[in-house]
């Protein structure tokens, strides 16, 4: 099981507790966006398409504890842009780890091996390294040559320091099963803790439009990525999410599980959209109007979309409060 016991269970009993309360929705994981800013310009992303002033902009490490004092979540994604770039980077992530929150700390790992000296392992900590193909394959998504030498390094350093590694994977229209899967070969090879994988996600802004995966694309490629995977494969996600991306079983979308808090306040409805921001944790959750998102909403925005966060969320929520459903995830996390 690639996610951590001690996570498993206070997860869970966090969402049990939501449920015994007849919370109508909730958060599970928040991500945190302290700036847009990257150090790469990935064609398929839309985040730092924005004005100059903006990519500037960082959130202080206070407003990012009180975001996630104020919704509550038990799990944060430290993501941007890219968060190492941030001055304040391990005050922040401490500050979670302090207050007992699960922290992914989500990086492109170009600064990495030299910021590990000023990070200690923690069982609360996970360094989450993007990877978005094998070799050649992840150099050409980042549209940069030596990326991916560069995150193996980086990984192989932070494992032998200690750390908790995950990979996270986006996979667009052209992605090839076998590649994909030689290079889970390799990460586990390495020692990554458990793999996160997902489809892109049409961001408006991206300067590449013609990769994006349609549903059933995207359904057909997860179907051959995952088709009998070996033993040693550990995926850091809920069984029932790779069934989802596989069309095994469906789920409406869940945005308010993975809510966004970036340097423009709570965006509305999920970090993929650009529907407009809210000042506070309540108005969001009140304000939204949330019958407008997720596929059973007929929105064109959300029709193909597949993305872990907004169906991660419903995929926990289902494998904690249906037992057969539960029944099934714990089996596959345990194969």
């Amino acid at each position: 099981m690639a996610t951590p016991l001690r996570q498993t269970i206070q997860v869970g009993k966090y969402v049990v507790g939501q449920q015994l309360r007849r919370t109508e929705r909730y958060p599970l994981v928040l991500m945190l966006e302290p700036l847009l800013q990257c150090n790469l310009e990935c064609a398929g992303c839309g985040k730092i398409q924005h004005p100059t002033d903006i990519l500037r902009r960082r959130l202080t490490p206070q407003q990012c504890w009180e975001a996630v004092e104020e919704c509550g979540a038990p799990v944060v994604a430290i993501a941007g842009g890219e968060p190492l770039i941030h001055k304040d980077i391990v005050e922040i992530a401490n500050g979670f780890t302090e207050r007992k929150k699960f922290v992914y700390l989500c990086t492109n790992a170009i600064l990495l091996e030299r910021k590990l000296q000023d990070f200690e392992p923690n069982p609360y900590l996970t360094f989450s390294v993007h990877v978005d193909g094998y070799e050649q394959d992840h150099d050409d998504s980042v549209c940069r040559d030596g990326i991916w030498d560069v995150a193996i390094r980086a990984i192989e350093a932070a494992k032998e320091r200690g750390f908790r590694v995950t990979t996270n994977s986006t996979f667009f229209l052209g992605a090839q099963p076998d590649r994909i899967r030689m290079m889970f070969d390799k990460l586990m090879e390495i020692g990554v803790d458990g793999l996160m994988i997902s489809p892109g996600y049409p961001y408006e802004k991206a300067p590449d439009q013609e990769h994006f995966l349609a549903r059933n694309q995207t359904k057909e490629l997860f179907r051959d990525i995952l088709n009998d995977p070996p033993r040693h494969w550990k995926f850091n996600h809920s069984e029932l999410f790779l069934d989802f991306l596989k069309g095994e079983i469906e789920y409406d979308c869940t945005p308010w599980g993975n809510p966004t808090y970036t340097v423009f306040g709570w965006q509305r409805p999920c970090y993929l959209m650009d529907e407009g921001y809210a000042e506070s944790w309540q108005e969001l959750i009140d304000e939204t109007e949330w019958e407008n998102y997720g596929v059973a909403s007929g929105n064109p925005k959300c029709v193909d979309c597949m993305v872990h966060s907004g169906y991660e969320a419903s995929a926990v929520i289902d494998a904690t409060t249906n037992i057969k459903a539960g029944l099934r995830s714990f089996v596959g996390s345990i194969r």
